[in-house]
């Protein structure tokens, strides 16, 4: 079976070390172990390794090592992506303070990602996004993307490890 393509915002690679939230870093633990199995294609884009770069210490060090190990593919942002990013925006999906938020949507759309994982509820894990990005996507002869956190992708691992 061909693998699923999946897009890590810059949440869930942070989340591999957060201890204020110790049940969010767990879960997300938990789901970097399925992406070092290589059973994802999974990208994040030059976005993300720059909001990496502005962690402190030595957080910083800790998840720029995790995203040199594990296969992650890196997608350039490029003028296709800012494109569909700003229509986000036009269209009232995203606020225009969070450009970036859009960006990384854009990215995962553009780049044929059937979802992008996230811990970031307030502006990407929620249903008035996820329906507002489908709408420009389908209006725009992109695919429709699932927008969803690495829990959902543990549990339905879980569930075919157990055979249900």
């Amino acid at each position: 079976m061909k693998k699923l393509k999946i897009y890590l915002d810059t949440s869930v690679i942070s989340h591999l070390k957060a201890d204020d939230v110790p049940e969010k870093m767990s879960k997300t633990l938990r789901f970097w172990e399925f992406i070092e199995r290589d059973e994802y294609r999974v990208f994040i884009s030059d976005l993300v390794a720059a909001e990496i770069e502005e962690c402190a210490e030595p957080k910083r060090s800790l998840l720029t090592r995790k995203m040199d190990e594990a296969p992650l593919e890196i997608i350039e942002i490029d003028a296709e992506i800012t494109t569909l990013a700003e229509k986000y925006i036009r269209e009232g999906v995203f606020s225009s303070k969070y450009l970036d938020d859009a960006t990384h949507v854009a990215a995962a759309s553009v780049s044929g990602c059937t979802a992008i994982v996230s811990w970031n509820f307030k502006h990407i894990v929620k249903l008035r996004t996820i329906i507002g990005v489908n709408g420009i996507n389908r209006l725009m002869g992109y695919s429709e993307i699932e927008i969803i956190t690495p829990e959902i992708i543990i549990e339905e691992e879980g569930d075919e490890n157990e055979g249900i």
